[in-house]
């Protein structure tokens, strides 16, 4: 089963840049993100809450910020439903491929 909001995270491409970011630096916070980010500290903000609330990070103080993380099992859970459509396409199109195959035999002289 597919999780939207997993998915709908995931789907921007500015929240996949920031979890590519916090996953190479074990870490950070919304204002350093937003330094290596074409987007307002507001915004990054705004995208870490929506990473937060599909469970891909966890945050917790750190000073007058706060630190996030990426939840590595979030984000394995994300991979193994990856595989799961993956190989449900690859079953699908081998099967159009069977279908189309067999058509083409049938058509030729």
């Amino acid at each position: 089963m597919i999780d939207d909001e997993l998915w709908s995270a995931i789907g921007d491409p500015t929240r996949r840049r920031m979890l590519d970011l916090l996953l190479a630096d074990g870490g950070g916070t919304a204002t350093g993100l937003s330094e290596r980010l074409p987007v307002t500290r507001q915004a990054v903000a705004k995208h870490l809450g929506v990473l937060e609330r599909a469970g891909l990070v966890h945050s917790a103080p750190s000073g007058r910020e706060r630190r996030y993380a990426v939840a590595e099992d979030r984000l394995a859970h994300a991979i193994n439903q990856l595989a799961d459509v993956t190989h449900a396409w690859d079953r699908r199109l081998q099967r159009i491929k069977t279908i189309a195959e067999a058509i083409e035999r049938k058509e030729r002289p």
